[in-house]
């Protein structure tokens, strides 16, 4: 057992008899494990929903809670598919976790199925990020270290910059750190805290017939500056889509959100070529592909 995984192993059986405890009127569905997240694990019960569960750090328990208190808020205002909530499961002997029952979101994660239709995808991200982007109420959540001023990140920066060129998975660690410095050094946000995803990297959209048909795992969803999504643009998008993303997301960014973002798609970026804990090797060309779109104009 690694250090990210439950006490309790996860199998059709334990669901069953969760949902048998809990939920009985969902039972009798078919359950087939879908995915294996950071966080949770999905398993797909019936055509429409599927079953949540918590497998990793326990901080994975309050992300689903959260996610059952805001997403059905914002769900109806969102042109793509979302995992809605529908019930909430809470902590028992059996497992002592809260878990959750959504909608479920067909597709497939753009880490595997990357968008091809570029003007299509880049239109669509922009609706999508139009419509999220709205005032939060002053009792929305935080962003952990995602959100607020750049500059924050200054000393995680720098690790996964040295560690990055230590192992030699970047060519040009000065214009990477050229594209952060200028983003630390862009005025910082000053308009209201808007609804933010907070975690727009490829495993978490889906796609089909190459655009993007869906957004999942809205865990980390946070109120903050929306430069932090908009870097997403240089990491979802194909080649020559990102000025188009901007050009259809409304209200038009300025300059010193566009600067922020560049900033939080490099640190989004690195977390790619590293590959995190946890994380898959499908992350590594968008990520590479995203540092030589946002070092080239430091070469002009």
């Amino acid at each position: 057992m690694t250090a990210t995984e439950t006490d309790t192993d996860i199998t059709e059986d334990l669901i069953r008899e969760l949902l048998r405890e809990q939920h009985p009127d969902l039972v009798g569905r078919p359950l087939k494990l879908g995915a294996l997240g950071w966080d949770n694990q999905v398993w797909r019960l019936g055509d429409d929903l599927a079953v949540r569960l918590p497998w990793a750090t326990p901080s994975a328990d309050a992300l689903l809670r959260k996610e059952h208190a805001w997403l059905p808020l914002l769900a109806p205002h969102l042109p793509l598919q979302v995992p809605v909530p529908q019930r909430l499961g809470e902590p028992s002997e059996r497992f002592p976790r809260p878990w959750l029952v959504t909608t479920w979101v067909p597709g497939e994660p753009a880490d595997r199925a990357p968008a091809t239709r570029a003007a299509e995808a880049a239109v669509t991200l922009a609706a999508f990020l139009t419509a999220l982007h709205r005032p939060a109420p002053d009792e929305a959540p935080a962003g952990r270290d995602r959100g607020g001023p750049l500059t924050g990140t200054a000393e995680h920066f720098s690790q996964a910059l040295a560690s990055a060129a230590e192992r030699g998975l970047i060519r040009d660690p000065d214009a990477v750190r050229a594209v952060w410095e200028d983003a630390a050094a862009a005025p910082e946000w000053a308009g209201p805290r808007l609804w933010l995803h907070g975690d727009l990297h490829p495993a978490n959209i889906l796609t089909a017939n190459g655009a993007f048909s869906g957004v999942i795992d809205f865990g980390d969803l946070f109120a903050g500056d929306p430069a932090c999504d908009l870097a997403a643009a240089w990491i979802l998008l194909p080649e020559g889509a990102v000025d188009r993303f901007h050009a259809a997301y409304r209200p038009s960014p300025d300059t010193a959100s566009l600067r922020r973002a560049r900033g939080w798609a490099v640190l989004r970026a690195l977390a790619g070529v590293h590959g995190r804990p946890g994380g898959k090797p499908t992350w590594g060309p968008p990520a590479h592909a995203a540092l030589r779109r946002l070092t080239a104009s430091v070469h002009q």
